[in-house]
């Protein structure tokens, strides 16, 4: 018997329920996997949450919760080349990820190889924080010589792009609650306080011209980029649906291909890149998990841990 979350519909509060189903297999193309660590991310509570989104993700009732993963191939399909029982892996499943056990089919869910020196928790929050922060740097073009602002910089999809940024060449001023403004300092950020006035507090800060911009937060950075006069298709956004104010580019985690992954994990391994984890919970407290993310003030990730 293995163990997963489980969600008899879409409500909130979230309904989770845990229920044991029967030995399962790899079958054609897939990969069973010993889950060590899930990472939540917003769209996970938000489409558990929220009657009709879950549709647009093609997630439907009954199912499980979570999409990133990490942990072990204990059984390989048929077909499967490139994987091996003992391998640790890591990658995303949407609707399947908090589980003792997830069956991977390879055509449709993204699995990537463990790199060595990469614990299985941040491997296991990698996921979408990872190809979200890519996809939002290439549809901003960023680049050597550029200024960008980051809203919601502190997050981990923020912490992420904030990096790669700088190892781009670029200069980030990187919005965030007063807090976190020491440690996106140490990450070679210009922090700024977000909310009112932001563009004003922005100029403050740099005399160098913004020259794109990220929201991962919601419209408040796009309104302020604009204000400083970055071109509209210099600004990507996540959170402000499929037409964003003032011609900003949408885009999302699904904009890139999984393999960006492998450089990323790499760099965490070596120590190159950091992703903070705010806090981990063991499976059995998802609720209180949800609850820290839904609070929209954590540091990096929350992580759940699965098995012993």
């Amino acid at each position: 018997m293995s163990r997963s979350v489980h969600l008899a519909e879409f409500a909130d509060p979230i309904p989770f329920e845990f229920i044991d189903s029967p030995e399962q297999h790899a079958g054609d193309g897939q990969l069973r996997i010993r889950v060590a660590a899930a990472g939540l991310n917003p769209i996970d509570w938000k489409i558990a949450a929220i009657p009709g989104l879950g549709a647009h993700f093609g997630v439907t009732t009954p199912d499980g919760f979570g999409s990133d993963f990490a942990g072990v191939v204990d059984e390989v399909g048929d077909g499967v080349e490139g994987f091996a029982v003992g391998d640790r892996v890591f990658g995303g499943a949407r609707g399947r990820a908090a589980a003792d056990v997830l069956i991977a089919t390879l055509a449709t869910d993204r699995v990537r190889h463990t790199p060595d020196g990469l614990d299985d928790v941040t491997a296991g929050a990698l996921d979408i924080a990872g190809r979200t922060a890519v996809a939002a740097l290439t549809a901003a073009a960023v680049g050597a010589g550029d200024t960008v602002l980051i809203g919601g910089a502190a997050g981990g999809v923020g912490v992420v792009a904030v990096q790669l940024a700088r190892a781009a060449g670029a200069t980030v001023i990187a919005t965030a609650s007063e807090p976190n403004h020491e440690f996106l300092r140490e990450l070679g950020a210009i922090p700024v306080t977000y909310g009112d006035g932001l563009a004003d507090r922005v100029r403050a800060a740099s005399a160098a011209a913004v020259t794109a911009a990220i929201d991962l937060a919601g419209v408040e950075t796009v309104h302020a980029a604009l204000e400083l006069g970055v071109a509209p298709e210099r600004i990507a956004t996540i959170a402000a649906g499929p037409t964003p104010p003032g011609g900003a580019v949408p885009t999302g985690s699904g904009a890139v291909d999984p393999e960006v992954l492998d450089a990323i994990a790499a760099s965490l391994a070596s120590g190159a890149l950091v992703l903070p984890i705010a806090a981990t919970f063991p499976l059995e407290q998802i609720a209180d998990a949800v609850a820290l993310q839904r609070t929209g003030h954590v540091r990096g990730k929350v992580v759940l841990t699965v098995g012993s």
